[in-house]
């Protein structure tokens, strides 16, 4: 299965460990050199409706991704709570 960047948006993030929903990833972080994905960039969570901005992007490492589907990208959190780089889940 071939997969685009531009399709990895509209796949929802889920964690295998506890189930929790991240969102959509926004962007990807590529390491120019060698041309490899690194993470995975999900916009964080608005606050009070959008008018105060949004909370920190979650960052998901690409070595945590286990397996893309064609609806959703699975991810490992290692330990099935939230953890250093997964700092905001949506439950």
């Amino acid at each position: 299965m071939e997969v685009g960047i531009s399709d990895l948006r509209y796949k929802e993030i889920i964690d295998v460990a506890d189930g929790c929903r991240y969102g959509y990833p926004q962007d990807i972080v590529v390491e120019l050199t060698t041309g490899q994905v690194t993470a995975l960039l999900v916009p964080g969570q608005p606050r009070f409706f959008g008018l105060l901005g949004r909370g920190e992007d979650i960052v998901i490492p690409w070595s945590r991704v286990r397996q893309v589907g064609e609806d959703i990208i699975l991810v490992d959190s290692g330990q099935g709570k939230t953890s250093s780089y997964l700092s905001q889940k949506k439950h």
